[in-house]
């Protein structure tokens, strides 16, 4: 199984800390914010990834994390996304790297108190598909919010007006080969961009998706100038990436 990290765009959001910056290479406490989604996916077990970046900073991303030793890799992977193409654009740029193997996908701003090694293991027992990971938010507005019936996910709705759960889609996904062949069948959302949010409802609609709560404390610390804060001063107090 290997990883990729989505560490593009131009972090417009956080403006002006990104004028000058990718808003991945910004501090957590005391480690770039790109540090933790890495350690993320090596504590899973993954020891083959890639990241996508963007931006004009790109080549910063290589200065910074070389060949990937400091996390205990004997290499790292690089792929650019140009412009602002979405989420599911810059999975499909991995397609070469990929394979025929299974990926765990990470947006390069979650961060997460502990681990997912439990997750990552139930998503690789299963014969195809896909999961992602769930987490219950006080904003379900804000979100890409799951419906759930029992044990199964029915649709995944964008920020919804009316939320029929407070079950926020995170950005960690873990999807089988099939996720290629969907991507090519997208059409660009009205922002423009070829949405996540419909790769994970293909597979709901194959009856192929499955998911998981996430333990713990989890930020996208890339949403806000304050959740950026909030990000900072809750890993400077109880710290992040957890292996209990």
């Amino acid at each position: 199984m290997k990883g990729v990290i989505l560490a593009g765009g131009l972090g417009t959001r956080l403006n002006p800390l990104t004028t000058i910056t990718n808003k991945h290479l910004l501090p957590v406490y005391d480690k770039p914010m790109i540090y933790y989604p890495i350690q993320t996916l090596v504590n899973a077990g993954i020891e083959d990834i890639m990241i996508v970046c963007g931006g004009n900073n790109a080549g910063d991303f290589l200065r910074l994390l070389g060949n990937g030793s400091e996390f205990g890799l004997k290499h790292l992977n690089y792929t650019y996304q140009q412009g602002q193409g979405g989420i599911a654009e810059a999975v499909g740029l991995t397609r070469h790297f990929i394979g025929e193997e299974r990926v765990l996908i990470m947006l390069g701003d979650n961060i997460i108190e502990h681990n997912i090694r439990k997750q990552t293991k139930e998503f690789q027992s299963q014969d195809s598909g896909a999961m992602i990971l769930l987490k219950e938010v006080d904003n379900p507005r804000e979100y890409g919010i799951a419906e759930l019936d029992g044990d199964k996910i029915v649709n995944i709705v964008e920020k919804p007006q009316n939320p029929k759960t407070n079950y926020a889609v995170i950005g960690i996904y873990m999807y089988d080969q099939k996720v290629f062949d969907i991507i090519k069948t997208l059409e660009p959302s009205g922002r423009g961009e070829l949405e996540i949010t419909d790769v994970n409802n293909a597979y709901i609609e194959m009856g192929e998706m499955k998911y998981a709560f996430l333990d713990g404390y989890w930020a996208d610390a890339g949403e806000s100038i304050d959740s950026l804060l909030e990000t900072n001063n809750f890993v400077k107090k109880f710290g992040a990436n957890k292996m209990e």
